[in-house]
């Protein structure tokens, strides 16, 4: 079984020696993926950062072959537990019906003090 790596034209640059999803047969990996434009714009407030993070979520998804329905597992780190709430809505809009095995946490700091959500999945794309 071959491996894809790929690396999404228009997403934030990856920090570190990884590339934003992988592809092994029929499964995808989404390295997690945090609420900053590509051009290093990060907004003040968790929900726009979701909202970033979950487009490019998406975008990364996509660019291996998966949609939302494929999304077999999510997991999202909060620097702040009670912003769940908040960013619950977004979540229901984009996975719908399907819902996905989900981890939720919160984490004491990401890799730039700004950020406040990362999110990353597993996909599984139909035989």
């Amino acid at each position: 079984m071959s491996i894809e790596r790929f690396i999404v034209d228009g997403q934030m640059e990856p920090v570190s020696h990884y590339c934003h999803s992988v592809r092994a047969g029929n499964l995808i990996w989404v390295s997690g993926i945090v609420g900053m434009l590509a051009d290093g714009t990060i907004p003040d407030d968790t929900v726009s950062q979701f909202d970033i993070a979950v487009d490019a979520m998406d975008a990364c998804l996509r660019a291996a072959g998966g949609k939302p329905e494929h999304i077999a597992k999510v997991q999202i780190f909060l620097t702040d537990i009670s912003e769940r709430s908040a960013i619950n809505p977004r979540r229901v809009d984009y996975f719908g019906d399907h819902r996905p095995a989900s981890t939720l946490v919160e984490v004491s700091a990401l890799v730039d003090p700004r950020m406040k959500v990362e999110i990353e999945c597993q996909a599984v794309l139909p035989d």
